[in-house]
């Protein structure tokens, strides 16, 4: 089944319109391989059938947004962000909160913003349990993972992982110390669980509830948005952080030209904001 020109024009806005990711003509068969599945679960009839039922049925608009999201992600998943984590960013968010009265330097917040089935935010969680060693008891760290996807916010809850995402980026020395085998799979230790949370949260919809974070991870989501839409998102993440905060972005990502709350910090050849 192919999907017409003009169907994808009424599903591409109807995605926009939900997520704000931006679906042109070249997404064609990136549309039609993973909303066919739905349309034969469905026994429905066109794209266009889908997309008219979706109008009148939440639930389905929500698997439709499930589908089309592209979940990509790995443990260590470019490895760069957590050495900028470990040896930089997290000691300088102690450093500022010990120096700011009244703040508690071993309250720490952070946010991995669009974190599909959770790798990246206990990808955190593992480094810094690797940084603090046995004092991180002594610290009260929240790690916010938040996604628009109804299913990878089960996965990440669950924390129980296949041996083929394991494999891809985990270090297998670290395997047994913060994991346990689940049948053929391996679920996160509770000492990792602890010190993390998932919601689903849809970027493009207001999230000032959410709270404020000393550090905010969001990477490779608003290269799928338009322009007015990813410097609506990064302005409102620079009201979420802290002002002694960090944010960090995809390491093909930039800020420049987008929006001027933030200035750019490099620290050996990698990249992260702070407010301005």
């Amino acid at each position: 089944m192919k999907i017409t020109p003009e169907e994808l024009q009424r599903l591409a806005k109807f995605v926009h319109d939900k997520s704000g990711i931006v679906l042109d003509s070249s997404k064609s068969y990136l549309v039609e391989s993973r909303l066919l599945p739905l349309i034969r679960q469905k026994s429905f009839t066109s794209f266009g059938d889908l997309h008219n039922q979706a109008l009148r049925n939440p639930d389905l608009a929500n698997e439709i947004i499930d589908a089309i999201s592209t979940n990509e992600t790995s443990f260590f998943r470019d490895q760069k962000p957590f050495e900028l984590l470990k040896f930089k960013i997290f000691p300088d968010v102690i450093d500022a909160l010990s120096s700011k009265q009244g703040a508690n330097p071993k309250s720490i917040s952070i946010w991995s913003a669009a974190c599909s089935t959770g790798q990246e935010a206990y990808t955190i969680a593992v480094t810094l349990h690797e940084l603090l060693g046995g004092s991180v008891s002594q610290y009260r760290i929240k790690i916010t993972g938040t996604d628009i996807c109804d299913t990878a916010i089960v996965q990440s809850s669950r924390g129980c992982y296949s041996q083929f995402e394991i494999g891809r980026g985990f270090p297998r020395n670290l395997l047994n110390k913060y994991f346990v085998p689940d049948g053929l799979n391996w679920r996160v230790k509770d000492e990792l669980r602890a010190l993390t949370f998932f919601r689903k949260i849809n970027l493009m919809e207001p999230f000032g509830a959410i709270g404020k974070f000393d550090i905010i991870f969001c990477r490779n989501v608003a290269i799928y948005f338009s322009m007015p839409n990813r410097k609506s998102l990064f302005e409102r993440l620079a009201a979420q952080l802290n002002p002694h905060g960090a944010l960090i972005i995809g390491s093909t990502e930039s800020l420049f030209g987008v929006t001027d709350c933030f200035v750019r910090r490099e620290y050996h050849n990698s990249v992260f904001y702070a407010l301005k």
